[in-house]
């Protein structure tokens, strides 16, 4: 079957937030929003009709993890990933983001030193100092149109720290990381006692011509000191109904993490998000084989409107995930002019790159899990602002 990206559907009006909240946080309601890292492509058929089935049976109930959740996870991840669980491994997240407060209050005491890498998905170090722990700043070097990590530097900041939040593809950097990368961070992390909690919600977005390496398959060490946080809602573009997992492989850590989650009923998942997402480990691979081209062409169409027509911004070019950090340093502007360039004269709704934390300043950050007409027309819109 031959899926439709090119499909325009109409969000706006629906309380869906990258559309309808863009008045309440730019002050304007003309923009076109590229920010929010959910996609405009309609979610697949088969997990609409998983949900369906529910619907049909009468009554919402409480519901359990069905067996098929537990299997096709198991049997997603083997084949995606080439990694071994376990039922037992598994454990229901309500999101990612919940996941990681929660590792933090199970595995940390207020001001414990919390390790995150900028520029790095904003809510890693929110939620850590909500929680009042410290966050520890190792910032990535962006070099080559790449983000690495400085192991020299990263060895000194780890340094008395419980846990590292670790982003797997990074984002907003798309970087997909190596595996030897991986293992230097598992060994240092073992080393200094360093709690090691792996964001890989963007796994299933790694493009064609990359690996992903879940960070608990790379070695032992790595394996006995981690806790995964996976899910398919963005792969899948299902983020509303927040059905993410844990992978834990050390038994003591997994039965910490585990008493944590059920002792305050956090493990319990609503009806969709079992179903749901078995639904899309069994029947999705098609489908998003096909939406990983369309991604792929829309971020080489990008990479060539911005050489072609707005050589002074270029890209961090993903090798996961459909989020581009664009990199406007060459405009000359501050972040609150290069804002307002975006805002006032693209009349464009994306993501300050200082979201990200400092190391951002210079970028913004595009979405382009959109139909290729609204993307042209985003760019279109960039370039007669830049001028």
């Amino acid at each position: 079957m031959k899926y439709n990206f090119d499909e325009i559907i109409v969000r706006k009006g629906t309380d869906c937030v990258k559309y309808d909240a863009v008045k309440e946080l730019w002050g304007r309601d003309d923009l076109l929003p590229m920010w929010v890292a959910d996609m405009d492509f309609r979610t697949p058929d088969f997990i609409v009709n998983s949900i369906r089935q529910q619907l049909d049976q009468g009554v919402l109930g409480y519901t359990q993890p069905c067996k098929s959740w537990y299997d096709n996870i198991i049997q997603w991840v083997r084949k995606r990933h080439d990694m071994k669980v376990q039922k037992e491994d598994i454990c229901f997240v309500p999101g990612i983001v919940r996941g990681i407060v929660f590792a933090l209050n199970c595995f940390t005491q207020p001001d414990d030193k919390v390790m995150v890498m900028p520029p790095v998905y904003h809510p890693f170090f929110l939620v850590t100092e909500h929680n009042n722990r410290q966050v520890v700043y190792n910032h990535l070097d962006i070099i080559d149109g790449q983000v690495h990590i400085d192991f020299e530097r990263f060895e000194q900041d780890i340094k008395g720290c419980k846990m590292l939040i670790f982003c797997n593809p990074h984002n907003p950097g798309g970087r997909v990381w190596k595996m030897d990368e991986l293992q230097r961070v598992a060994e240092i992390c073992k080393k200094n006692g360093t709690l090691v909690v792996s964001d890989e919600i963007h796994a299933d977005l790694t493009l064609p011509g990359y690996k992903h390496h879940s960070f608990s398959s790379v070695s032992e060490a790595a394996r006995m000191n981690s806790i995964t946080f996976m899910a398919p809602s963005k792969a899948f573009n299902m983020p509303g109904l927040s059905s993410s997992y844990s992978l834990i492989f050390n038994p003591e850590i997994r039965e910490r993490f585990n008493v944590f989650m059920e002792s305050s009923e956090y493990s319990m998942g609503n009806m969709f998000a079992y179903s749901a997402c078995a639904a899309a480990y069994e029947q999705g691979e098609d489908w998003l084989n096909q939406m990983l081209a369309y991604v792929q062409a829309n971020i080489d169409f990008t990479e060539q409107f911005l050489k072609d027509y707005i050589p002074a911004i270029s890209m961090l070019k993903p090798q996961a995930s459909y989020l581009i950090f664009l990199d406007c340093r060459k405009l000359g502007l501050d972040q609150e002019e290069l804002v307002n360039l975006f805002v006032d004269k693209a009349h464009l709704a994306l993501n300050d790159g200082t979201m990200f934390g400092k190391e951002g300043k210079g970028f913004m950050r595009l979405n382009v899990g959109c139909p290729r007409s609204v993307l042209e027309k985003a760019l279109k819109q960039l370039q007669q602002a830049v001028g």
